[in-house]
């Protein structure tokens, strides 16, 4: 791809091509505080394309910035504006994305797809004039593009070469992708005709509705698809001239010439699809073409089988897609001015068939007149001539003088002053200059709610006779209340502020009881604040309920740790037990055990030791021997029997240890026995 390409807005590159550009201001510079501009890619006559570093996404795109003075038109910004934001909207893998817009410190730009690789017009430089296969393989992905458009409302109106980019995928397959979606459009409005009715800008492939009326529909696009694709398959555009007038000028009067008449070989069907697609709106009604893109890919993909097949010739097909033949078309003998400019060998201009002039006919030849002509009489002839060739010119002239004022000027109605009425007053004025009015709608920082901001045409500018003048009518201040996110998922909540053109600060995570995990907590500002376009609104998002890991809380002090786990927003659950290991008070057991989570408001359960169970030690002196034992050991103590001394044999308790004193449940008593 060379340094010069200067139509593109979706940024292919190629390493070599930013070496030979020069030196620019805005290299280092960065927009909004987002876009760092890297390196130009390309200079145009309205704008140059840069590469940029996205700070905030990390990531690299293409942006294309007006050059100074073009965004100053309030009605140019405002339509730039609009068209990106119709152009955002339309997601296509065949389209350059548009990611951003925005204006700093003047510099008015659009954010949009980087593709790196080269234009179509390296392609048709390279392989023109190539195989059909080839070339509607090519057209497919930009008929694929422009269809979704069309089904969006979109036009494009500036199909060409320039604008069809091809990747050079590293590790993926080749893209086509079509660029300029809605600045075209854009461009083409303040730029199509300048106040004298010179046609301007790239002419090769515009449809003759935009020359004779200034406007197009869909149509446009699929007129300038077929003659691209022309161009593909010969080499060479249909049309040529000096100038873009006498382009134009062939655009609204001459066919597209079949193909194969270029190149021999191109079977009849492949001749009839590009006739299709480039019916004139003079000579052969525009209604003939398809309706859209989408209708001519579906013919294009019929022809591409045909030729996958090996069909020299389809005649079901060539006659499906041909255009029938109009009576008022045929040849016929009138001498016109494309006669004139045939046998003069001059170049014809726009105004060259608007008043063909009148044939002067030939002297009569007298029959019996004298063999050779009187010597006297040939200068009287001489002069005659050149009296005859004197009057043929003045009247041409004349003719074309008029014939030019009609194109350009007769037909024509200046737009009236419209900025600052009312929408009411505004087509008040229209209707009595004749016009209709179509309302749109924008936000305005500085005109007043419900006053007209623009017009197109602008004031004086020429719309047809009968026509129609698009007012935009101010809206006021845009501005929007934060709505009621509390509740709603984070990828919602993201989407509504994005709608209302709000940015998303955060998202700062938090624990929240009540509130489920990915859900917004609450926002800053809160809801039904009023802010303006590209504020921030912080996103509280829910963490879910906090995580609470518990102790170990065995043998340490039962109430310290019934304060401490209430504290955490824990339930604690008492319960008491006698233990001869552990003190009293303190923890014998927890459940659950330590290391578990848990989560605020669950319940631990401690039990609690009342220290060891102390029972009464029976008084068992003068008891036998076995109702002493079984005394002892029902009031829960162990039993060990010694001999008193002197010993006899009686069996009788002498004495006992720890007689009416309190011991721990299963201590040992001895007694001495007789």
């Amino acid at each position: 791809m060379r340094a010069d390409r200067d139509t593109r807005s979706g940024g292919s590159t190629r390493p070599d091509a930013r070496r030979r550009l020069p030196a620019d201001p805005m290299i280092g510079r960065v927009l909004d505080a987002r876009y760092e501009i890297t390196d130009r890619i390309a200079r145009g006559g309205m704008a140059s394309v840069y590469e940029a570093h996205d700070l905030r996404l990390d990531r690299t795109v293409a942006v294309k910035v007006m050059h100074p003075g073009m965004g100053d038109d309030e009605a140019f910004a405002s339509r730039f504006v609009r068209e990106a934001r119709a152009a955002a909207k339309l997601s296509h893998p065949n389209v350059v994305a548009v990611y951003d817009q925005g204006e700093d410190d003047g510099a008015v730009f659009l954010a949009m797809e980087l593709v790196r690789g080269h234009t179509l017009r390296d392609t048709i430089a390279r392989e023109a004039p190539m195989r059909p296969a080839r070339a509607l393989s090519l057209l497919e992905p930009v008929l694929a593009a422009l269809a979704a458009a069309h089904r969006a409302g979109l036009v494009h109106r500036d199909i060409k070469p320039e604008n069809v980019l091809i990747s050079e995928e590293t590790d993926g397959p080749t893209r086509v992708k079509v660029a300029d979606f809605g600045l075209a459009r854009a461009v083409t409005a303040e730029t199509q005709h300048t106040s004298t009715g010179v046609l301007i800008g790239t002419v090769s492939y515009i449809a003759p509705e935009l020359v004779i009326e200034g406007r197009a529909d869909a149509r446009a696009d699929v007129y300038s698809v077929g003659v691209l694709l022309f161009e593909l398959l010969t080499g060479r555009k249909p049309h040529a001239g000096e100038t873009p007038i006498q382009v134009a000028y062939k655009h609204v009067h001459d066919d597209v010439p079949p193909p194969s008449h270029e190149v021999p070989g191109i079977p009849p069907y492949v001749d009839a699809l590009v006739a299709r697609a480039t019916a004139r709106a003079t000579a052969r009604d525009r209604d003939l073409r398809p309706a859209d893109a989408g209708v001519l890919l579906h013919q294009v993909r019929r022809v591409a089988n045909a030729l996958a097949a090996g069909l020299a010739d389809d005649p079901e097909l060539t006659a499906d897609l041909a255009l029938p033949v109009h009576p008022a078309e045929e040849e016929t003998e009138a001498y016109d001015v494309a006669d004139w400019v045939r046998e003069t060998d001059h170049e014809p201009t726009t105004a060259m068939r608007t008043a063909p002039p009148t044939r002067a006919a030939a002297p009569p030849v007298t029959p019996g007149g004298p063999a050779g002509p009187p010597v006297p009489r040939r200068p009287r002839r001489r002069r005659t001539g050149l009296v005859l060739r004197l009057v043929l010119a003045l009247v041409l002239v004349a003719a074309l003088a008029v014939g030019g004022w009609w194109l350009f000027e007769g037909r024509y109605t200046r737009t009236p002053a419209l900025v600052g009425l009312t929408k009411a007053a505004a087509t008040t004025r229209l209707h009595h200059a004749g016009l209709e009015a179509k309302v749109a709608t924008a936000y305005s920082d500085t005109v007043p709610k419900g006053q007209v901001i623009s017009s197109d045409p602008d004031r004086e500018g020429k719309v047809l006779d009968g026509g129609t003048v698009t007012i935009t009518v101010s809206r006021g201040v845009e501005e929007y209340a934060v709505p009621k996110l509390a509740g709603r998922s984070l990828d919602d909540a993201e989407q509504a502020l994005a709608t209302i053109k709000l940015e998303v600060g955060g998202p700062r995570k938090r624990w929240s009881e009540t509130v489920p995990e990915g859900s917004v907590i609450r926002t800053t500002p809160k809801a039904g604040t009023v802010l303006r376009p590209g504020h921030t609104v912080t996103l509280y998002v829910s963490k879910g309920r906090q995580p609470i890991t518990i102790g170990d809380w065995e043998h340490r002090d039962a109430a310290k740790a019934k304060a401490t786990l209430e504290k955490r927003g824990l339930k604690v659950d008492l319960d008491y037990d006698y233990d001869d290991d552990v003190a009293k008070g303190d923890v014998v057991s927890q459940s659950p055990g330590a290391g578990t989570t848990l989560h605020r408001r669950d319940t631990v359960s401690l039990i609690v030791s009342k220290g060891p169970h102390l029972v009464v030690v029976p008084d068992v002196r003068g008891s036998g021997q076995g109702s002493a034992t079984d005394e002892l050991e029902k009031a829960g103590f162990k039993v060990e029997v010694d001999h008193y001394t002197p010993y006899f044999g009686l069996g009788f308790v002498m004495g006992q240890d720890h007689a009416g004193d309190k011991l721990p449940f299963g201590s040992t008593i001895h007694i001495y026995v007789s």
